[in-house]
Parts: C-alpha cells; structure tokens; sequence
C-alpha cells in the first residue's frame, strides 16, 4: 500500500514555489515549473521589475492552466466595457477588478506597479482586504481586454462575473464619522471653555463666565440636533416595534440633559451639563464608528451572479460570437470551453461532456455526459468543448430556480435578540424607580429640590456605559476575528455564535478541499515500469482520478501511449510499451458488478490480469478531524453531504455515534434538515461553501460560508471564514462567548461609578462638576477594560 508524497529533493519553481516534478524549466539560472512561470519572470525581468521577488519568497501564483487567448474577447464589447466601468472621460476610463490571487506584499508592488509595464495603465491602486485594484487607463491607446490579458500574463487574471454588470462600486457611508467629528470638536470646545466656571472665576468677570455658558449652549446645538439623531432614530424604530432598545433611556438622558442645561442657562441659575451630553454622544459614536469600520468592507449579500460568467460564446450561422448573459435565448447554440461554468440548461449537441456539479448539489465526482443529454446550468465542464442548445434561458433554469427557492427565515431583529437590550429594559426599570424615589422624598422634604433630584438621577445614570461597553467589546472582538480571517455581517453574530449549541458541517469543500488527493493502492506490488505505464495512461484523461493517478506515478508523460479509448463514465485503455493498460471502474475491468460504496476505486488492469486498484478518499483540511473530536465534547454535531456514502465509515469514527451523517443530500434536504434541528429546539450554526448550502446557511440561526482564496463567490451569510482557518472554529466560538464576560464585567465597573453619582443626584447636589468628572471617568476605565479583557481572551486562544 502507498500514498501519494512528495519528494523533498523535487526543485521548486523560483516564481510561484510550487514543486517541478518532472517537468523542469532552466533559465536565467532558475528553475520553473512551466513555462507559463517563465514567461512572467522574463515580463518582469525585461521591465526591471524583480524586485518583486526581493518583497517575498516565491510570491507568483501558479501559471500552469493556460488561459486560451480569446478568454477576454467580449471586453470588446463596447456595452459589456461600460457596464464596468465606473468612470469615463475623453482621456482615461476607471475600473475595479476583483483579483483572488493578491495574498501577499509583492502582489500589492507589482500590482501598483502596471504602469511601468504598460504606458496606457496611467494609474493602480490596491485595496488589499478586499482584494481589489483600481486601475485608470488610457482607453484611447488602451482597451480593456488587453488590461485585462496584461494583468492575466503576469499571474493576476481578474474575476469577472455577471453580478459586475452595472454594478457601480460602492460608497462607505461616511454619515456616522461627520456626526462623530462634530460631536468631537463641540465636546472638546464646551469642555475648555466649562473649565472656568469648574475652577471658580473671578466676581469682576461675571460677564465673561455668561459669554462662556451661551457659548456652551451654542456649541451644544449641532451635537443635540445632528451628531444624536443617530440614537433617535433607532430608538423610534424600537419604539414603533414596541421595543425598548437600549437607545431609548440614552436619548431620554440626552434630552433631560440638554433640558435641564438650556434651563439653567436661560434662568441664570448655572451652567448646565453640555460637556456631559456632548461627552455621552461623542463616545457612544465612536464605538459604533469603531463597530462599523470592522465589517463595512465586506459584502454578505451574494446571489448566483457572482458564480455565472457575465457573456459567453454563442454560435450562429456557423459564426461565433459573444452574448452576455441577459441575451441567452431559447434554442440558442453555446460554446463552453473547458473549465468554463454552464449558463443555462441546455442539451449537448457536439462533443463529450464531463461536469462538475460540486458547487450546486455538493457530489464531489465529475459527472459524464454524452451528446443529447440535458446539462444544467451551475455545472463547469472539466473536459473538452462542447456545444449545448438551450432549453431553458438563464432566468428560468435549474441554477436560479434553485436560488431563488431557498426562502430567507424570518428572524427577530438584532435589537430583540442581544442580552444587551434586554438588559437595559431592567436597567431603565430600575432607573425610574430611583427617580421616583427621590422625587417622593424631596417632594415632602424640599419639593424645590425635587426637579433637581430627579433630572441629575437621570443624568448620571445614563446607560451609555453599557452601551460603551457592548460596542467598544464587539468592535475589538470583530477587528480580532478579523485579522484571523473570520468576517462577521454585525456585531450580533458573535452572540449567536456564543449561544450556538448544534454545529451543521458541510463536507465537499469545506470539510474537505474537494480535491481527491488521498491516494491508496491495494493489491500486488507494481514494478517501476508498470508504474510509467499507468502514469503515462492516465496522463492522456482530464478526469479527475486520473491526474491524481497520473501525479501519484509521477507525471510519466515521456511514455507512448497508442490506441487510447476512453468510455465516460466507465473508464479508459490503451497500449503502452506494447502492453494494454486498463483503469476504470470495477464493472469495465473486472467485467464484476460495481459495489455501491465502490464510487471512489479505479481498478487496474495490465494484458487483462487485475493487478489491484486505487481507493480515493476526500483530503480533509489539516487538523479538521481534531477539530471535529473537540467540538464534539460540548456540541450536537451533523454533516449534510450532497456527496455519496463512501466516507461514511471514517466520519462515524471521527465523529462517534452521536453525530447526524446525511448523505446525497440536495439542497432542499439540506434546509429540511436544518429546520427540523430547529424545531427540536437546537440553536444551529450551519458552515458550508457551495451554492448547494445558500438555503441552509440562510435558515440556521448562524450561517457561516467558507472561502477559499480562488474562488470570489461565497453564498450569502452571517459570516465568512477563510477556508485555511476553519481548524480555529473552536478557538473562535469560545471568543465570541469570553465577549459576554467582558461587556459584563464592564458594565459592573460603569454600576459603581452610577452609585457614587447617584449618591450626589439623589442628595439633590449633583454638581456639573461631579458630573463632568464621572462621565469621562467612566467612558475611559470602560476602554480600556474593554480592550484589555477582550485583547486578554485572544491571546489566551492564541489568536492573532
């Protein structure tokens, strides 16, 4: 028995780091694993532009598939160019291009760098976490396609996708810092100028210390107009759902503040409390600015535009041409080329088709078809070109159907659903009971006083050091996760990934990497050359067995191989060295039944005498099944798998006998399933990849899609998860519940600030000094326990 490995002798390419193998390329006195890698270094060499090797080691992406030259041809669409460009003039146009294989600094360089190889480029800017480039080029010397093969020459190749036509790239709402930076610079202003009245001013500048109060009131107006309305507008939200969020006692503080403060001034009687209220509303916007700026460069939202091509070729009169998507009609003839994605559903007339279903059903295994056979759209086809007519347009197909069938839960609104909200109902309960204490005490003591009292209750009990707390903790919490590449839609997530106890997996692709690289031989030892021969065989078939078999021998494509066959489905043969090689299924050469778990074994026959097989199995990520053994301790665990049942055995011991193992599951049965862990009361949290799990991720109380670094589509979710980190889930979820902790542990530190300024309020002599000192006391010691608790729990999970 043997397994796949790699040689640690094997060279590897100067330009991407990937192993030659066989295939060695020397030039410029370095080795490349093809001459696509060559090709880049010689671009960059030319230009003088190595220093992009000098940045990182082996910085380049792989440039092994060949893009054919035609890829680009309906750039020159000049309606297709314009629906992507965001801006145009006489002399330059701009674009956005989503680029996957941007990961590291020497990427960001060359990138930034067009220009020296292409004067047309005048421009290029790169937004590194979205792995974007903003490129301004001269469309009049120029033209997008040869933009678009310059930057694929050089390992870059763009990510175009229907879901770009008409897309114009988005603003961030700068709203929120406007009404950040005004509420600062008043708080800052009425601060400086409350100090002399704080400190005691002289009786012959009475004058003056008026001039300084209707300053105060001034500079008052713009924060209790402008920079607050962010809170009023939430808690009359809450407040028409006949909800109380914790909005809602904070702008009735903020009101009662600026009331009693206008008050004083207009009467005379002091100098009110607008450094208090300025300070309340500056802080609280900068947490929720903070909170923001975590997520805001993400998008959740995705549909199967992102996964579909935006034109593809179509034939007519024996003419090809280029015909986006909106354009497919029925009976139109396509040409899809290999590695292309189906649009529509349509039936092959010409050539021999071999499609990957895995990103829309989840079966891990290339799916054979012959002409006349209905394809559907969502598949990709991994073997030759083919022609299919189609039967159904891209609206109505099997792809967007499927979509568009996946019903999106209705779920309580954020605010009904933190512990935090909930929280500030008893705390404002309790707030207006003290309130009414102290207005029934002073009412038969001092009924002067009971104004005072009640109005300073109100003031320096304001929630805000809850709410501090809750955002400054989650925005820490959000900027940590994501700097481990686990990107949330919005603070809520973290508590619903804390309060999860059931955690649904997909397998094909995120489990796994959905690539068949576990390799293991059964039966009579195989000599070199018999080896060479099975290599050089199965180097003759796109199948997906068959490269893995081909890389296992070694990639012996020196070997002759005359009267090849190959029968989809079934397997193939020919004659190497002057012997008949057959691989294939047990029923092709075994002339045996195939058994049903026998899905995943390539038989091996040599002059018709079986000399043993290969068995395939899912290559599951590093530390996946460690992984799985953790989480199964405290949580109910499931797999849902549109695979087949091959892997049943393995998962069962990875997983005990406790665990849900559902196989040959469509969509639908995926949704069924997570609804019917629901309805026994399970909180589910649901991870998958594919299209195949968007109704199930959108069901789950959290939906997280797993992302692989080459692939731009992830379904839509509650969060992302770079697919490298998913072997952290544990550590991640056990963060997200230590930001319970936290923002408790927060608000228990604000409670013994509110009782020293109760104290004073219910007395009935609350100063607008005392206040001016407990609000910003009790702001600041909330950040940084905020941020030293949360910055404590990550490092504990040895997060970044």
């Amino acid at each position: 028995m043997s397994k796949l490995t790699t040689s640690p002798a094997t060279p590897r390419c100067y330009h991407c780091g990937e192993d030659c193998h066989e295939e060695v390329l020397h030039a410029h006195d370095k080795d490349f694993c093809c001459s696509g890698c060559q090709m880049v270094y010689e671009i960059l060499n030319q230009n003088g532009m190595c220093d992009y090797y000098t940045i990182s080691n082996n910085p380049g992406t792989s440039r092994r598939t060949k893009v054919r030259e035609d890829k680009f041809a309906f750039l020159d669409d000049a309606k297709i160019a314009d629906s992507l460009i965001h801006f145009k003039n006489d002399s330059q146009s701009h674009i956005s291009f989503y680029v996957p294989q941007i990961h590291c600094s020497s990427c960001l360089w060359l990138l930034e760098n067009l220009h020296r190889l292409e004067p047309g480029v005048l421009s290029s800017k790169v937004n590194f976490i979205k792995k974007e480039v903003d490129i301004v080029f001269d469309h009049q010397v120029f033209s997008l396609r040869k933009l678009a093969e310059l930057m694929t020459s050089i390992g870059y190749e763009p990510y175009i996708s229907f879901s770009d036509m008409g897309a114009k790239k988005t603003r961030i709402d700068s709203s929120k810092l406007y009404k950040l930076g005004v509420a600062g610079f008043c708080f800052a202003n009425i601060m400086l100028m409350s100090f002399p009245e704080y400190l005691g001013i002289d009786a012959k500048e009475k004058n003056l210390l008026l001039v300084f109060r209707y300053a105060n009131l001034f500079l008052s107006l713009p924060v209790f107009f402008y920079s607050a309305s962010e809170f009023y507008i939430s808690a009359w939200k809450s407040l028409k759902h006949r909800f109380l969020n914790i909005d809602a006692p904070i702008v009735l503080a903020v009101w009662v503040t600026f009331a009693r403060s206008v008050y004083e001034v207009l009467t005379a009687t002091g100098g009110g409390y607008f450094d208090s209220m300025s300070g309340i509303v500056f802080f609280m916007l900068a947490g929720r600015v903070l909170q923001d700026k975590t997520y805001q460069q993400l998008s959740f939202e995705r549909d199967y535009t992102s996964y579909f091509p935006i034109a593809v070729t179509r034939i007519r009169e024996q003419k090809q041409e280029t015909a986006t998507l909106p354009d497919i009609r029925l009976n139109d003839t396509l040409l899809i080329h290999s590695e292309e994605l189906i649009p529509a559903d349509g039936i092959i007339t010409r050539g021999k088709a071999l499609i990957d279903y895995s990103f829309v059903t989840g079966e891990s295994l290339p799916v054979a078809k012959e002409m006349g056979e209905i394809v559907y759209a969502g598949g990709k086809q991994t073997g030759g070109n083919i022609e299919i007519l189609v039967i159904k347009e891209v609206a109505q197909s099997y792809l967007t159907k499927l979509w568009n069938r996946n019903e999106t839960p209705v779920t309580a609104p954020d605010d009904e659903r933190s512990f935090v909200h909930l929280l500030s109902r008893y705390f404002t309960i309790i707030l207006f009971t003290i309130a009414g204490s102290a207005a029934a005490w002073w009412y038969f003591h001092d009924p002067s006083k009971v104004w005072t009292s009640v109005t300073a209750v109100l003031i320096v009990a304001c929630p805000c050091a809850l709410l501090l707390s809750n955002t400054f903790t989650n925005a820490n919490i959000l900027r940590r996760l994501g700097r481990n590449h686990l990107y949330l839609r919005n603070a809520q997530v973290i508590e619903d990934m804390a309060e999860a106890d059931c955690i649904v997996f997909d397998k094909t692709g995120t489990l796994t990497t959905g690539l068949y690289q576990d390799i293991l031989y059964e039966g009579e030892p195989l000599q070199e050359k018999q080896v060479r021969a099975i290599g050089a065989l199965a180097a003759q078939s796109t199948h997906p067995f068959s490269k893995a078999i081909a890389a296992w021998a070694g990639n012996h494509t020196g070997q002759k191989v005359s009267g090849f066959r190959e029968i989809a489905g079934k397997g193939i043969e020919g004659i190497v060295d002057g012997d008949l090689v057959t691989l294939g299924s047990a029923a092709f050469v075994t002339k045996e039944p195939q058994e049903s778990n026998d899905a995943s074994v390539v038989y091996i026959a040599i002059e018709e005498e079986v000399w043993g097989r290969f068995k395939f199995r899912n290559h599951y990520r590093d530390d996946i099944p460690s992984l799985l053994q953790k989480l199964g301790k405290n949580y109910q665990l499931a797999v849902l798998s549109g695979d087949n049942a091959g892997e049943q055995a393995y998962l069962r011991k990875v997983l005990g006998y406790d665990a849900i193992l559902l196989f040959n599951q469509q969509p639908m049965d995926k949704l069924e399933a997570i609804r019917t862990l629901q309805a026994q009361g399970k909180k589910v949290m649901m991870i998958g990849d594919g299209l195949n799990d968007a109704g199930a991720l959108q069901q789950a109380d959290i939906g997280i899609a797993v992302s692989e670094s080459n692939n731009n589509f992830t379904p839509a979710s509650d969060a992302i998860l770079a697919a490298e980190q998913l072997p952290l889930l544990d550590r991640f979820i056990r963060l997200a519940k230590a930001n319970k902790q936290v923002v408790l542990a927060a608000f228990v530190i604000s409670v013994l600030y509110n009782l020293v300024g109760l104290f004073f309020a219910v007395s009935g002599v609350l100063s607008p000094m005392i206040a001016a000192i407990l609000m910003p006391c009790s702001s600041i010691s909330i950040l940084f326990v905020t941020y030293g608790l949360s910055n404590y729990f990550g490092f504990r999970e040895r997060l970044k």
